[in-house]
Formats: structure tokens, C-alpha cells, sequence
């Protein structure tokens, strides 16, 4: 049994409506994240669970009660934010242990619950501290440990790590995954930024104009795309304009292939095909099918990766390459093949829903 869940959920706010018929069933344990761009309506979703916004329309359902009208202060809920939200006159100790006070706890359990969350966190050694003698990372970590401290029966997190540089939001994101599995919470999870969404999450729901516009895991969204916008979105792409060109084949990029018709598409309709910069190779490796002619633009070395721009039928191409030992940039105006399988090939919707 789901231990949230989202039905029909709607929210305008006056004549704009910002999130649209919004359905999502997650389960016990499961670390779940919203990604999408600013506006799209992810940080109202989350606002709605926590109890800070109220449903146009919809239910929402935590451990199977219904919470849709329920108190902010009564759900059982805690929240990370993205701007830390400490007590600026509070130490690191008093801070975590706001919300046991609040709760009624004595002393020694208090004392108790905060050095155990301390010692989840790694800041025991800076208890004394105020939050202006601390990182943004170490105070983030105490924001998550006061969060954490009253035995929430879900966490939250808003964009915690997006005011953070980006070697202290890889580490604090690791640190947030392995404490939630520590902990076995199920968590939500709000990002607009990709890659932190794919390497954190048991699923991912990409957002678009209030809506789910599509929801799996890491995998299923990066390698089968369900719209448009979801494949544009999530990692990179080349997209060519392509038309059934007969009964099991598509032509694009001036060449004709046979073994790539999708189910319920008629010959003459245009359509989109797409392929990732790192399911292309300028050199044919095992399992390679299919290819295209093109002329090489130009590349780059970017230590791990080689990054080509490679003319195909009159557009550009990226193409990106493990580095090798013995790997040499490809030569600007020599002419080339772009190998790929036909299992790379993705067949793109013209419009999300």
C-alpha cells in the first residue's frame, strides 16, 4: 500500500492554474524527486503535502489517512528548506532540538535524540556553534537533522542543495541518500537540476506546466522518454526531423533505415526522431548497425570525454566519446561516419500532453 498519495490534485491561485490534475502514489521507504523548471508547479506540490497550501481540488493521503485539510502543524511532517531556516540565535544543539521541545520530551530525551542526530550528521564537534560559524553545507546538515529529530513519518527537501557550490552539493546529496536509507523515510524530493535528480532518486517525476508529464525511474526517464519535452529536458539531444518513409522503416538525416517503425504511426506523418550525444561514435564499435555521412566541425577535450560537432545533412551534430590513452581529436573538415544501433533511435512525440 502507498504510504502517500496524490489524487486529482489542482491548484490555482485566482485565474492561474499551476498545477493540473496531478496524480502520484509513493511508497514506504521510497525517495521520490520533482524536477522540472521554475514555474512548473513542483514546489506548490510540495507545499500542498506539507500542509502551507491547501488543494483547489484533490486528496492527499499520508499512511492512508486524509490530510487534505489537515493542519500543517498536525501532519507529522518534516521540511527542509532551501535557505536553511536556522535560529540565527540558537546553537547547532538548541536548534536540533526545537521541535523535541515543542514536543514535550524531557530533558535526558532530548539530550539523547539530539546527540544521535548529531552523530547522523557528523557535526557533534560543533554543537556549541551558532549557525553563522558554520558553512552553508553544515548548516544545511543541521537543518536536515532538525527536520529528522522528531521522527517525521515523511521528509521533505525544497531545492536544499541549490544555494550550495557544486563539490559541497555532490557531498551533501550523498549524505542526504544514505541517511534517508539509514532512516528508511520516505522522502520528496524538489530539484530543478538533472543530475542531482537521477543520482538521488527511486523515481522521478518531470513536471511541465503543472502537470506529471512523465514518472520512473532515473533510467526509464533518461533512456525512453515518454513526450517532448521530457526528452529536451532530461540530458541532451540531436533531433532530426524524419517521416515514415514504409512499412517498418523511417528516413532522417538523408538516409533511409530499415527495423525503426514505431507502432501506430502512419506513413507520410512527420515526426521527430532523437538520438544522445553519447549513443554516437565516430568510429564503429560492436553492436553498431546504422550510420550517417557528415563532416567533422569541430572537437573539444574535456578530460574524460571528447566532444565532436559533426555536419550531418546540413545540421550539427554532438557527438561525445570516452577518452582514451590513445585517443586522438578528430580532424576539423574531414569527412566521417556517425555510428549508432537502431535501439539508440528515439521516436519522439510532436507535442507533450
Amino acid at each position: 500500500m502507498s504510504f502517500l498519495t496524490l489524487s486529482g490534485i489542482n491548484k490555482s491561485f485566482g485565474a492561474n492554474t499551476v498545477v493540473r490534475d496531478f496524480d502520484l502514489a509513493v511508497e514506504p521507504g521510497e525517495f521520490v524527486s520533482f524536477l522540472g523548471p521554475s514555474g512548473c508547479g513542483k514546489t506548490t506540490v510540495l507545499r500542498m503535502i506539507a500542509g502551507f497550501e491547501t488543494p483547489s481540488g484533490g486528496t492527499i493521503r499520508v499512511g492512508g489517512a486524509d490530510v487534505t485539510a489537515l493542519p500543517a502543524s498536525r501532519r507529522k511532517i518534516g521540511m527542509v528548506f532551501q535557505a536553511y531556516a536556522l535560529f540565527p540565535n540558537m546553537s547547532v544543539r538548541d536548534n536540533v532540538a526545537f521541535g523535541l521541545r515543542i514536543a514535550g520530551m524531557t530533558r535526558a530525551q532530548i539530550d539523547a535524540r539530539v546527540a544521535e542526530m548529531l552523530d547522523l550528521i557528523a557535526l557533534g564537534h560543533l554543537a556549541d556553534r551558532y549557525p553563522y560559524q558554520l558553512s552553508g553545507g553544515q548548516q544545511q546538515r543541521v537543518a536536515l537533522a532538525r527536520a529528522l529529530a522528531p521522527r517525521p513519518n515523511l521528509l521533505l527537501l525544497d531545492e536544499p542543495l541549490s544555494a550550495l557550490d557544486a563539490q559541497i552539493r555532490t557531498s551533501l546529496r550523498d549524505d542526504i541518500r544514505r541517511i534517508q536509507r539509514e532512516l528508511g523515510i520516505t522522502t520528496v524530493f524538489v530539484t530543478h537540476d538533472q543530475e542531482e535528480a537521477l543520482s538521488i532518486s527511486d523515481r522521478v517525476v518531470v513536471m511541465y506546466k503543472g502537470r506529471a508529464d512523465q514518472i520512473g525511474t532515473p533510467a526509464q526517464i533518461y533512456n525512453h522518454p515518454t513526450t517532448r519535452f521530457v526528452a529536451g529536458f532530461v540530458g541532451k539531444l540531436n533531433t532530426f526531423d524524419a517521416r515514415v518513409a514504409g512499412a517498418d522503416s523511417l528516413a532522417f538525416g538523408g538516409q533511409e533505415f530499415s527495423g525503426l517503425r514505431r507502432a501506430g504511426l502512419n506513413a507520410g506523418v512527420p515526426l521527430t526522431v532523437a538520438l544522445r550525444p553519447e549513443a554516437l561514435s565516430l568510429h564503429r564499435r560492436p553492436g553498431d548497425e546504422l550510420s550517417l555521412p557528415g563532416r567533422v566541425q569541430h572537437s573539444s577535450f574535456l578530460g574524460s570525454v571528447i566532444r565532436a560537432q559533426v555536419e550531418v545533412a546540413g545540421q550539427s551534430v554532438s557527438i561525445d566519446m570516452f577518452n582514451r590513452a590513445d585517443a586522438k581529436l578528430p580532424v576539423a573538415g574531414a569527412p566521417t561516419e556517425v555510428w549508432f544501433t537502431r535501439d539508440d533511435v528515439l521516436v519522439l512525440p510532436e507535442v507533450s500532453p
